[in-house]
């Protein structure tokens, strides 16, 4: 499914295709297919690397208007307004309950002590957990980013470097968050390789500062 996709690379063997858009990449493929190459063509997305494939039945012209079609279906909806369920005095529906503020309400279980605690706390048992939360989930952001990345580069190097040299050696390399030597042993592979792998290793060892 592409509909998710902004920007993808191609890669026919060593050799970079074309980097963009959907509709750009596709295209330069198809024109790769036609002249009979026989390299396998692989296709990455740019930021997780996962694997695409284009549906390049027809002319340019259907398989541009196909892609476009796919990503307007991809596009979210709006979510419904909350339903009313009384009315004010005037007669302007009024909501049940509390103001719609996005809170979403699960069972919960905790030891005795802990809601001792929550409940001693300012605002309550749900402003605290809902405090906890969100502390803990901006903490592992960094984290969740630089694992992202990693698998992203990963992904990519299994795919079309994998029986490079020191392949194992710049898995390593990623993976300690040592960018010196994982950018001195991509630079031995082939020039598109090496360049993509060190751009999208650029995100893994940002996250790492």
């Amino acid at each position: 499914m592409t509909s998710s996709i902004s920007t993808c690379t191609a890669f026919e063997g060593h050799r970079r295709i074309a980097s963009g858009s959907l509709s750009d990449v596709a295209l330069a493929v198809k024109a790769v297919l036609a002249r009979g190459e026989q390299a396998p063509v692989l296709i990455f997305d740019d930021i997780t690397s996962q694997p695409i494939e284009f549906d390049l039945r027809g002319t340019s012209e259907e398989i541009v208007a196909r892609l476009a079609s796919q990503q307007r279906d991809g596009e979210p909806t709006a979510e419904p307004a909350a339903e009313p369920t009384a009315a004010t005095e005037d007669g302007t529906p009024r909501s049940r309950g509390r103001p719609k503020l996005g809170v979403v309400a699960r069972e919960v279980t905790l030891l005795p002590r802990h809601w001792d605690w929550l409940n001693g706390q300012s605002g309550g048992a749900s402003v605290a957990l809902r405090k906890l939360v969100e502390a803990a989930r901006v903490a592992a952001e960094d984290k969740d980013r630089r694992r992202a990345a990693q698998e992203a580069v990963y992904r990519f190097m299994t795919a079309l470097a994998g029986n490079l040299p020191d392949y194992e050696d710049a898995t390593r390399a990623l993976y300690a968050n040592d960018q010196p030597r994982f950018a001195a042993i991509v630079a031995a592979w082939p020039d598109d390789v090496g360049a993509h792998a060190l751009r999208l290793a650029e995100s893994a060892f940002a996250a790492s500062v």
